[in-house]
């Protein structure tokens, strides 16, 4: 039979030191709680760091346009970092690199139904779907890209996104939509006299002139001697049928450019304009009369010409032939040295069908022919 004394004398032992026995075990508990800590923060720590130093190796070769190592270093980096924002964006972007739209375009996909508002991944998506032609998807991405909110260089990136989306309209001649665009983008343009040529240019497509000339002017004042500023005034300016404010810069833009051989074509059509335009106010009688005679010698051998090279029974011979025999009852009246007033409207008028019509039923014209129908074009604008 056991001794109660001992039994006794036991539990008073085990109970003088249970609040030491459960201190240690705490103590134990604890230490080893700490050491798994310090071991998990050690391991994310060393997979964080491996990532990094891949992540900063392919950004390093995205840089300098080696996106198949990029791609390498950006899979690697993910083995470390597998819901990294940063890497798979970069990633995306080297894939995009290589033409592997495909792929980029899940990664970009995914990382969109992640943070929708995030600039670059709607900048990125945009492009692919430009690329593949999708105006609608293109047009939603621009601009969830250029009204996303970025980290630096925000009102850079907008204007970039938006040139894009402006040029991916032109090219898909949705001129109307492009305007609009161009319209938003001109009233935030910053002090750049190459960025402001460059939008004037971008207006001159729509086209809308008047804008565009301008932008021209404007970026002129920033740069004087902008030879595509320049260019493009004298060509808006001439579009505009402002052939003095056009010569002006015309003139201008070959000094600073001998070799704008655009520029020197429009330059020789705006004088010309100029000079054989029987309606210019400043015209003696007897230079308009003049002006009047040869403006109708000129339309007179284009008619004769366009008759010669069309087939007798051709679509709108009968029509030439018609001109052709106005031509005829208009001559005696021009045989006096002066023409009247009446006279010049009715031999103008005759002048200006006969180069609309044999612009439609033999070609463009050139030289005198061409002025007489921009001449035209601006009497039927007035």
């Amino acid at each position: 039979m056991a001794n109660p004394s001992v039994n006794d004398s036991q539990l008073s032992w085990y109970s003088a030191r249970e609040p030491l026995i459960i201190m240690a075990l705490s103590a134990g508990a604890i230490a080893f709680f700490f050491a798994v800590l310090a071991l998990s923060q050690f391991f994310e720590s060393h997979q964080s760091a491996r990532a990094d130093e891949y992540f900063q190796q392919g950004t390093l070769d995205l840089r300098n346009h080696h996106p198949d190592l990029a791609v390498n270093r950006f899979h690697a980096a993910l083995a470390y970092s597998r819901d990294s924002y940063s890497i798979q964006l970069s990633l995306a972007q080297a894939l995009l690199a290589l033409n592997r739209t495909e792929e980029a375009l899940q990664y970009l996909t995914n990382l969109w139904q992640r943070e929708p508002e995030n600039g670059m991944v709607n900048f990125e998506l945009a492009r692919i779907y430009a690329q593949k032609g999708d105006a609608a998807q293109a047009l939603r991405y621009y601009h969830d890209a250029i009204y996303a909110i970025w980290d630096q260089d925000q009102d850079s990136i907008r204007r970039s996104a938006r040139l894009e989306l402006i040029n991916f309209l032109l090219a898909r001649q949705l001129h109307g939509q492009a305007e609009s665009e161009l319209i938003a983008l001109e009233s935030n343009l910053p002090q750049d006299p190459e960025l402001i040529t460059e939008v004037g240019g971008l207006f001159m497509q729509v086209p809308d002139y008047e804008r565009a000339l301008t932008l021209f002017v404007r970026s002129l004042k920033l740069k004087h001697q902008n030879p595509d500023a320049l260019a493009g005034a004298g060509h808006a300016a001439f579009e505009l049928g402002q052939y003095k404010t056009s010569e002006h810069y015309l003139k201008s833009a070959m000094a600073a450019n001998p070799s704008d051989s655009a520029s020197a074509q429009l330059l020789e059509t705006a004088r010309l304009v100029m000079q054989i335009d029987p309606y210019n106010m400043r015209l003696s009688a007897s230079q308009r009369s003049v002006n009047v005679k040869d403006a109708v010698q000129t339309a007179a051998a284009r008619l004769s010409e366009c008759i010669a090279n069309k087939p007798a029974a051709s679509s709108g011979m009968a029509g030439l032939q018609e001109l052709n025999s106005h031509l005829s009852q208009l001559q005696p009246k021009l045989r006096r040295s002066a023409v009247d007033s009446d006279t010049v409207d009715e031999a103008m008028g005759l002048v200006f069908d006969i180069e609309q019509q044999t612009k439609e039923l033999c070609g463009p014209p050139t030289d005198k022919d061409l002025a007489l129908l921009l001449i035209s074009r601006e009497q039927e604008g007035n």
